[in-house]
């Protein structure tokens, strides 16, 4: 029912609240396709999705919450090629991925994000693991390290993971009415839990986030669509998506021209969906605010002022209209539910 409750309300909102920008076309001759479906049955939950640095054409996804440390190296075709087990790691509730390059080394580098919380708040910390990409595609037991995180506004759902192509940063995106996106420390602690600040404003409801490759924008996946946004956080462009049972992924393709994106369930799809020509990676991608110098860590304190006059340029917080926007959506939601539970007593 709790599920069921969080759609209605989602649907509600998503009929009431108007566009955040345009819809861009994607180029004609190109739309969205199926890539290829999860062909293992251990596979039932796929909920973070990331494209393999350094093995050409690989793949790799890991089951949500209930289920061990572990995940999959998948080929073109959807057929496992690995499994791994993560040493050293829980698996509470793995709710995304990541996947970049060690910028000193050039290995790849793989982070999983066990930040789901449907209580918003129930856990004192949460936790991103870094594991090192296999170097070899064959079943494995790989070791990881643990970064604990909380927020510095309170704790909260979240089901969106990304990191910075080039500095390594990374970013979180809470999954709520008034979603945000929170940045790490420029270096992380694994002797203290390292504090998330909000730097923007997220859409509603986010499943999951990507950095495009070279660092310009990133995406935000929603239940039903996704928004491209330049690094200080305003919109770009809105992508349409396919049709999914339950959205839960979204990454780019190693050339930025596309962003791939999954869903949960058994034999669960991968769909490739053309990036809108005006949110392409450019060549000489803009300075962004990962790239600025760090405004400080876990027990320091920012100016309030001052990151409320960042969230506000972000162009994507909280506004009064909003505000009375969603309250009314989640009334008439309530009502719906309530009016449906009572025909089926």
């Amino acid at each position: 029912m709790g599920d069921f409750v969080i759609r209605m309300l989602v649907v509600v909102a998503a009929v009431c609240l108007p566009p955040a920008a345009p819809a861009f076309a994607a180029p004609d001759d190109d739309g969205p396709r199926k890539l290829f479906t999860f062909r293992d049955e251990r596979i039932t939950e796929s909920s973070g999705l990331a494209v393999s640095p350094t093995h050409e054409n690989v793949y790799y996804t890991h089951n949500d919450s209930a289920a061990a440390p572990t995940f999959y190296a998948v080929d073109g075709q959807g057929r496992t090629r690995a499994t791994y087990q993560v040493r050293g790691a829980e698996a509470r509730d793995w709710e995304a991925m990541a996947a970049g390059k060690d910028p000193a080394t050039g290995r790849g580098v793989l982070w999983f994000a066990d930040i789901g919380d449907n209580l918003d708040g129930a856990w004192p910390d949460i936790s991103v693991y870094k594991v090192m990409e296999p170097r070899t595609l064959a079943d494995a037991t790989v070791p990881a390290t643990r970064y604990r995180f909380r927020y510095e506004d309170g704790g909260r759902n979240a089901e969106g993971l990304m990191v910075h192509p080039k500095t390594g940063r990374l970013y979180i995106v809470s999954k709520e009415f008034a979603g945000s996106v929170y940045q790490a420390p420029k270096k992380l602690r694994t002797d203290r839990v390292n504090v998330l600040r909000k730097i923007a404003g997220a859409p509603i409801m986010a499943t999951d986030a990507a950095y495009a490759p070279d660092g310009s924008s990133y995406v935000v996946r929603t239940y039903f669509s996704a928004t491209i946004f330049n690094p200080e956080g305003e919109t770009i462009s809105r992508v349409t998506m396919p049709e999914l049972k339950q959205a839960e992924s979204i990454a780019y393709t190693p050339d930025g021209r596309y962003l791939l994106t999954g869903s949960e369930g058994v034999d669960s799809p991968v769909y490739r969906v053309p990036v809108p020509d005006a949110a392409r990676p450019s060549p000489t991608p803009s300075p962004s605010r990962a790239e600025e110098p760090d405004t400080g860590d876990a027990g320091e304190s920012d100016d309030p002022a001052t990151a409320a006059r960042a969230a506000e340029s972000a162009g994507t917080g909280l506004t009064l209209g909003n505000v009375l926007i969603w309250l009314a959506a989640a009334a008439a939601a309530i009502g719906v539910i309530t009016f449906l539970a009572r025909r089926t007593r």
